[in-house]
């Protein structure tokens, strides 16, 4: 086999101003970006979301993009199912309300028990009516 002609090496820093000019096609994922859902609309105000019995004292659910609490017997809290963080979609894991993207925690009442998030979740208005929890 013939020689093939070599070519004359790069130095370092030529190689590495080359790759960042070249234009990033992949999609980033960190602290700016999700992998989520997009966010869903609130849910229509008088909308039946679950029943009242579905959701225990002291746990939540989620329910079509709202997280629905009941931190004490009787009282009902709505939110919006989103880490007030990066926007990704809450989870109910490890006994508790936790963002899977940065690790966010957040309390029945919607407060950050662990951060990166600093701020509560977004409240949505719930109502119980007939054993229902109704939106708004």
């Amino acid at each position: 086999m013939p020689d093939r002609p070599r070519l004359p090496a790069l130095p370092r820093r030529s190689v590495l101003i080359g790759t960042a000019l070249v234009p990033i096609t992949a999609p980033l994922t960190g602290c700016g970006g999700t992998d989520e859902a997009p966010v869903s609309a609130p849910p229509t105000p008088g909308q039946a979301l679950t029943a009242a019995a579905d959701v225990p004292v002291g746990e939540a659910v989620i329910v079509d993009g709202t997280l629905i609490t009941q931190p004490s017997p009787g009282v009902y809290r709505g939110f919006a199912a989103r880490c007030t963080h990066a926007g990704c979609a809450l989870a109910l894991k490890n006994g508790g309300i936790e963002c899977p993207c940065h690790g966010s925690r957040f309390e029945l009442d919607g407060a950050v028990e662990r951060g990166p998030a600093t701020e509560p979740l977004v409240a949505r208005p719930v109502s119980v009516r007939d054993g229902e929890i109704l939106a708004g």
